[in-house]
């Protein structure tokens, strides 16, 4: 197990369970409910909450309650198997444990392990596995199955009654209870050559290991990613897909901390944010030696963010093996979408979005297309407000923003949507100041037509009609 495993205790029984099993597996946190369990690592306030981080950061999961709540806590994050995390349910007090989730990731193995620590039998309830005391889908760490795709239909056939024969060295096969026949219809092949799997055939290779042979040949992947606002549940899948298959993890320290942890076999490359190009061309550096990279931004990677310098990077090399790389850009829920969602609908109609910086653009450029965007009455959305270097450049925006604009324009200020201490304010143009705004704050600015009324918590909606104009008849 490469990643530790986090344990969820709900009771005062369970943390003596939780207890039991670190003594066995020292690396394991445990979570404890807040108000109900004393002594865990980790206080929570929501169960299903910290349940579906942990889960989509790669974690093993061990919650000590009953099987229908882990599930139906995990259910609007389930996805590929193929890459999910072990998941077990395990009795308060330690007297059943079951696997869940992750027959192809190990599930069984850690079930294993927390039952022997326990003393109890565990809840083995897969077919294959139980009848031949193996599973062909999780090979010792050193090996790799080169077709999983194939391991149902290979099961089924051993399940029906068909006999098989081994090719190689699987010493871990050898206490199975496998149907073993010389002559067997079904193959189970152990080599380091590059071959192609036939029918009834599964075949499997050893690990890279300072041997560069046993290495399947892969060509160079470079994946620029978003991770949405912060919050685990806002990213897409094809970006924890990617997360979870990456040999190398470049980006800006603190979005490469949000999308840990990572496993040990992955190598984490961070670096200062002003750092973009040397970031980009290190990438390219590290596929085009046939790794898979990835790198990270926060948002959306095409919203002020790293895809762009990716490309430029490419586009400025002549090297054939950087435009050889398999290149894709996936993308993220980004700033402004996630604050606009978190207030309504403020950008239900014709928008822009602004970066107030001119660490990259002149400041006089910013203010021609504040101003042309206002005159134009699109909805706006500016990124980098403010900082302490430039304090000034924000009081000339709202300048000229009320110079087009009324002064009960509906006006949405996010901080750290997506991120604990998650700020959402709205207000109106006249009572926008510098004081509310800090760089981490995403402001939207309404159209013309763009309105607001209470909502039943004491905060305000915000929408911009789809409609402009004069109303449609419905």
């Amino acid at each position: 197990m490469t990643v530790a495993p986090h344990i969820f205790v709900l009771s005062a029984l369970g943390i003596e369970t939780a207890l039991r099993i670190k003594d066995g597996m020292p690396d394991v946190t445990i979570h404890g409910l807040e108000g109900r369990v004393v002594g865990a690592d980790v206080p929570f306030g929501n169960f299903g909450e910290t349940i579906r981080q942990q889960y989509q950061a790669g974690h093993p999961i061990i919650a000590l309650c009953s099987a229908g709540i882990t599930i139906r806590s995990l259910a609007s994050v389930l996805g590929n198997k193929g890459i999910e995390p072990p998941v077990l349910a395990v009795a308060d007090d330690g007297s059943a444990v079951v696997p869940l989730l992750g027959g192809t990731t190990g599930v069984n193995v850690l079930a294993r392990q927390i039952a022997q620590i326990l003393e109890v039998s565990p809840a083995i309830t897969t077919s294959g596995e139980l009848r031949f005391g193996t599973c062909l889908l999780n090979p010792p760490p050193d090996f790799q199955l080169k077709n999983p795709e194939d391991a149902k239909k290979f099961i089924a056939d051993l399940l029906s009654g068909k006999t098989v024969r081994i090719e190689g060295n699987a010493p871990w096969l050898s206490e199975s209870r496998l149907p073993l026949d010389e002559t067997g219809e079904l193959l189970i092949r152990i080599t380091s050559e590059e071959v192609t799997p036939q029918n009834g055939e599964l075949v499997f290779q050893p690990k890279a290991s300072g041997d560069i042979a046993f290495a399947e040949p892969k060509p160079g992947r470079l994946a620029v990613v978003g991770l949405g606002p912060g919050d685990a549940k806002f990213m897409v899948p094809a970006v924890k897909h990617e997360l979870q298959r990456a040999q190398d993890v470049l980006g800006y320290e603190t979005y490469v901390r949000m999308a840990g942890p990572f496993r040990s076999d992955q190598t984490v490359h961070m670096t200062d944010n002003r750092e973009e190009m040397q970031r980009a061309r290190h990438a390219f550096e590290l596929a085009a030696t046939g790794r898979s990279v990835v790198m990270i931004s926060s948002g959306d990677p095409g919203v002020f963010a790293m895809a762009a310098a990716v490309v430029e990077a490419l586009h400025e090399s002549e090297d054939p093996a950087w435009h050889a790389v398999e290149l894709e850009i996936l993308p993220g829920v980004s700033a402004a979408l996630a604050a606009a969602s978190r207030s309504g609908a403020p950008l239900g109609h014709d928008f822009c979005i602004l970066s107030l910086s001119d660490n990259l653009k002149p400041w006089d450029i910013i203010e021609k297309r504040i101003a042309l965007a206002a005159e134009a009455d699109f909805a706006m959305a500016f990124y980098n407000p403010i900082s302490k270097p430039r304090p000034w450049q924000l009081p000339r925006a709202i300048e000229i923003l009320r110079h087009h604009r009324s002064p009960d324009t509906p006006i949405v200020l996010g901080r750290d949507i997506g991120r604990p201490g998650e700020r959402l304010q709205v207000i109106t143009l006249v009572e926008l100041v510098p004081e509310l705004v800090d760089m981490r704050t995403v402001i939207i600015v309404g159209s013309s037509l763009t309105r607001s009324f209470e909502r039943l918590d004491g905060g305000r909606w915000v929408y911009t009609p789809r409609w402009y104009g004069k109303k449609p008849v419905t």
